[in-house]
């Protein structure tokens, strides 16, 4: 049989007595906090917080059981099983000293309740003699800290209950002995101090239980500032006067069978107008009424968020069951936290215990409630809670009861069997929170307004509550008028301040708990905006070192909330509106304005640095050159192995912060910052435009564009403009960017910049070239060229369009020669993605002259190379130009494949013009599917957008495949309208607009075997 001693250094001893030895210090540590909670489940993530107090290692969970499985084979015969979300120790009570001294303990208050006096002596005796030392003396596990504690509390009271027993029996001379020791180690136990004297002058030495009571005067004066309590100054004066009295004998069962106001009810009346909140009530409900023994269930949230209020319908709800009571603790929160051995007097007053019978140690008292509340089932509610240290005294120990606390913080210390974080009420509740506050009837009238001011509160009760009471009490006051005041940040928290109501000033008690690491951090998660925050913020405010412990207590606050892990791995953060607006005004009030911008210059430089190491991970794909891509970032205040490991997946960090990229830049301009601006959004639009995420760029560029025009900077106000003429080509929006392009070229030409003028002329023309004008975007395309001779990019760039514009007018030999010229131009420069450019456009050139072999065989290179690259709108081109070779040649399956697939990569990626066009080509193909009918559909609807474009060519050929579907179809009149419409339009110079057309009319050939081909993509998309 193995024995546990965990009273003293941790022992095993097997059944000769032999010690067992543990190979590590991790097999102790598991072991003890297994023992210390023996029988009884422990969570899985206590038992890896002690094996890895830091931070664990990815695998904990395999290696927390090869622990298990290690510890097992060392002790043989030991049962760890599997336990709820953890595992549980099973060993018998009597094979663990900790445990007979705790069955010892009630055995020997048993005894001294029932007046065996010695019985009780010998019992503490036998209990106090199992202590080899301090508990676990070899061991460190943090986490065994409070268990610890209370063990050793209860070796302190457990000797003075043996004094007093003893001294009952006459046996001061033992006492003497005993005691003298035991209070040169524990000074402060006034308990014992009076013991001691009544001992002494029982043993005819009066001065020098005189002298007990003068060293343990000066050392309370002296360590706590505090006189000695009366039990003891009473004890002085009768040893004063000889009198041979002892302090007031406690016997526990004597007390518990004192009479008692049973049941007793303490709540406080139910919240009036409480609302919502279903979801929570009913977690709330299961948790205390759960199977657990002694359900510990804690409610913590943000200040404001409606913790009590919640707790108490919860209490109420529950109250019947809990016949013997229930008591409520006003723990008066982190501002001025009440003691807990005052509030343990408190309740213990309140349950009947007379004042000369409370202990004076906090422990004895804790123990006493314990024994009081031991066979009753009461509801035990502490609000406003400090810390867990400050509720451990005051937890029932026996079955039958339950314990519901509300606390700012989230009192991870606390060995809570259930905990719920309270989060502000969701639109629906607050609008029905301030409905029923102030009239429904009120809040319809202008719903509009109703919303602003519960977006304005935060959604928080509180909040809503002062700003309800605000318009019940001013009649007057439109809600529209009080929605306009909150809008305002700069007043918005003096408008949420009425009588003792104030939001500010509950947020203030928890901001002024902090310490001054974690001010500063909240003040700069603050100034960040109402953006999701990043890991690595916090880390550039406050350091490497510090900013997990600067994280936990912000969090433990319930002032920052964790929401997720993102893709790179970085948690994740968020502040409550109202909270972030608070720390904003302690910002202005607590730093210099120097302070505030170097604070948020060291997070610019820092998203600037990881912008930069990502888009260098990432082709340049946009037609114009980077303005700065040679500036240097700035200096980057985050080590380098923390860039290495978020920017590792350059697409994941840039969609991972893209939201609070998009939403600070203008900003980060606006402060005075315009370089640092313009390096961040270049970088960010490497990534945007390979995503094709236009509306973001769109709205980045259209900001940076009106702040620069409104700060005089024309140049910067230049370059974003190029990018919005761009994002208007991009979306087939050819005549408003031929209306930017030109705008824009004139403004750079005349500052001089030759380079970027060059590339945008060129865009020019091609743009103009989709007008259906090709000897204008021609000449424009030859203008670019002559700026850009000595720009091999460049020059590519004009071969590429020249060879376009060429197509158009007929010129097919020199068009395949401009092709030839820009593939060679592409190798040159070594960058695959103009090769696969080149590749494509050679292609396409190629069938246009009839040569579909080699033009096939160029085109699935080009679509090879795309796909080993990842620029996703190139990939889209070129399997539209091998979807067009493949239909020219007749090779039906291959086109659709690849036409289905080009469609639905443009579609993702929102550039609407190639997905028109590969949705023509497949409703083509739905002709000869025998499926005309949605083909018309489809070709209308592409129609419409081309003609809305001023795409003259793609208009031309959507016309003839029209016209060939109504002939499907059976509509003559219809398909001799489409003909003549194509006819009018088709430039018959232009060689691609009569080539594609040829192949399109081979898809619309009957294929007889319309089963074999994907369903049509959604036609409401082309609208």
């Amino acid at each position: 049989m193995t024995r546990f001693g965990l009273l003293g250094p941790l022992v095993v001893t097997d059944s000769e007595g032999d010690v067992l030895r543990l190979r590590s210090e991790r097999q102790k540590a598991l072991l003890a906090v297994l023992l210390c909670h023996a029988n009884e489940p422990v969570r899985t993530d206590l038992l890896v917080e002690t094996l890895w107090p830091e931070r664990p290692p990815k695998s904990y969970a395999s290696n927390l059981h090869t622990y298990l499985s290690r510890l097992r084979d060392r002790l043989p015969g030991l049962e760890i099983d599997h336990a709820a979300d953890g595992y549980r120790m099973c060993v018998p009570s009597e094979d663990v000293d900790a445990l007979v001294f705790t069955s010892s303990l009630a055995s020997a208050r048993d005894a001294a309740g029932g007046g065996d006096l010695l019985g009780a002596a010998t019992r503490f005796r036998r209990a106090l003699e199992l202590w080899r030392g301090p508990a676990l003396a070899d061991v460190h596990v943090p986490t065994l800290y409070p268990v610890l504690s209370t063990w050793e509390q209860e070796r302190l009271t457990a000797t003075e209950e043996w004094a007093e027993a003893a001294l009952a029996l006459g046996a001061h001379a033992e006492v003497i002995t005993e005691l003298r020791p035991f209070l040169t180690r524990n000074p402060l136990r006034e308990r014992a101090a009076a013991l001691l004297m009544v001992a002494l002058l029982r043993a005819g030495r009066q001065a020098e239980a005189l002298a007990v009571y003068t060293a343990t005067r000066s050392t309370l004066v002296r360590e706590l500032g505090v006189e000695p309590t009366e039990e003891l100054r009473r004890t002085h004066a009768a040893v004063l006067r000889g009198e041979d009295i002892g302090p007031a004998p406690i016997s526990l069962s004597a007390v518990v069978r004192a009479p008692t106001p049973w049941p007793v009810r303490q709540l406080p009346a139910d919240v009036v107008g409480f609302t919502g909140r279903d979801r929570e009530l009913g977690e709330l409900v299961a948790a205390l009424s759960g199977s657990v023994p002694v359900p510990v269930v804690v409610v913590s949230g943000a200040p404001g968020v409606g913790k009590s209020a919640l707790a108490l319908r919860a209490a109420h709800e529950v109250a019947g069951d809990f016949p013997d009571g229930h008591l409520y603790v006003h723990l008066t929160g982190v501002s001025a936290p009440q003691d807990p051995g005052a509030a343990l007097a408190d309740v213990l007053r309140a349950l009947g215990v007379a004042g000369p019978l409370i202990p004076d140690d906090v422990h004895a008292r804790a123990a006493l409630l314990r024994a009081t509340l031991a066979g009753r089932r009461v509801l035990v509610v502490l609000d406003d809670a400090a810390s867990a240290e400050q509720v451990h005294p005051l937890l029932p120990g026996t079955p039958g009861c339950a314990v519901l606390v509300t606390s700012r913080r989230r009192l991870s210390g606390l060995a809570a069997t259930h905990r719920l974080t309270v989060a502000p009420m969701t639109d629906e509740e607050a609008l029905t929170l301030l409905g029923d506050l102030v009239g429904s009837g009120r809040m319809h009238a202008d719903p509009a307004a109703a919303h602003r001011i519960v977006t304005a509160c935060g959604r928080l009760p509180l909040a809503l509550r002062i700003a309800g009471t605000r318009l019940i009490r001013r009649p007057e006051l439109t809600p529209r008028h009080l929605a306009d005041r909150l809008d305002d940040q700069r007043t918005r928290l003096r408008e949420l301040a009425l009588s003792d109501r104030d939001v500010a000033g509950s947020i203030a008690i928890s901001y002024d708990s902090l310490d001054t690491r974690s001010r500063w951090a909240l003040r700069g998660f603050a100034l960040c905006g109402d953006v999701s925050i990043p890991g690595w913020v916090a880390e550039v405010l406050v350091g490497e070192d510090d900013v997990d412990q600067v994280i936990d207590e912000l969090v433990e606050a319930s002032l920052l909330t964790s929401t997720e892990t993102d893709g790179t791995g970085e948690p994740r953060y968020r502040l409550h509106a109202l909270i972030r607006v608070f720390a904003q005004a302690h910002s202005d009030a607590s730093r210099t304005p120097g302070e505030q911008l170097a604070a948020l210059r060291r997070i610019t430089d820092a998203a600037i640095g990881l912008a930069d190491a990502a888009a260098r991970q990432l082709p340049w794909t946009l037609p114009l050159p980077a303005l700065t891509g040679e500036d240097p970032p700035p200096p980057q205040p985050l080590p380098r192995a923390t860039v290495a490991r978020l920017v590792d997946d350059p697409h994941v960090w840039f969609e991972t912060e893209r939201n609070n990229l998009v939403a600070v830049m203008g900003s980060i301009f606006r402060i005075g910052w315009r370089r640092e601006a313009m390096l961040l959004l270049e970088r960010l639009t490497t990534f945007l435009w390979l995503q094709g995420a236009f509306a973001d760029l769109r709205e980045c560029h259209d900001t940076m564009r009106r702040a620069a025009v409104d700060a005089g900077e024309p140049e910067i106000a230049a370059w974003s403009a190029a990018y919005l003429a761009m994002l208007a080509h991009a979306r087939g929006e050819h005549a408003e960017a031929v209306r930017r392009y030109r705008s824009v070229v004139t403004e750079l030409a005349d500052a001089g910049r030759t380079r970027e003028t060059g590339w945008l002329t060129a865009n020019l023309g091609t743009c103009l070239i989709g007008l259906g004008r090709p000897a204008e975007g021609l000449a424009e395309i030859e203008r670019a060229a002559r700026l850009l001779d000595d720009d091999p990019a460049g020059l590519h760039q004009c071969d590429t369009a020249r060879s376009y514009a060429l197509t158009r007018l007929g010129r097919l030999d020199d068009a395949l020669d401009s092709s030839r010229r820009a593939l060679a131009r592409g190798r040159m420069c070594g960058d695959p993605v103009r090769v696969a450019l080149s590749l494509d456009g050679l292609a396409w050139n190629l069938a246009l002259d009839g040569d579909w072999q080699h033009a096939g065989e160029l085109a699935d290179e080009a679509v090879s190379l795309a796909r080993t690259l990842p620029v996703r709108s190139l990939l889209a081109r070129s399997l539209r130009t091998l979807g067009a070779v493949a239909a020219g040649k007749g090779a039906r399956a291959e086109a659709v494949a690849a036409y289905t697939e080009a469609h639905d990569i443009a579609r993702r990626l929102g550039e609407r013009p190639r997905e028109l066009s590969c949705l023509r080509a497949l409703a083509s193909a739905w002709i000869g599917d025998g499926r005309a009918a949605e083909a018309v559909v489809a070709l209308r609807r592409c129609l419409s957008e081309f003609e809305s474009m001023g795409s003259v060519a793609s208009t031309a050929i959507t016309w003839r495949v029209l016209a060939r579907a109504h002939k499907a179809v059976g509509d003559l009149t219809s398909a001799e309208h489409a003909d003549t419409e194509a006819d009018r339009l088709l430039n018959p110079d232009d060689r691609g607009a009569a080539r594609l057309i040829s192949a399109l009319l081979v898809l619309t050939r009957d294929a007889g075997h319309a089963s074999a081909y994907p369903a049509s993509p959604p036609v409401s998309g082309c609208s």
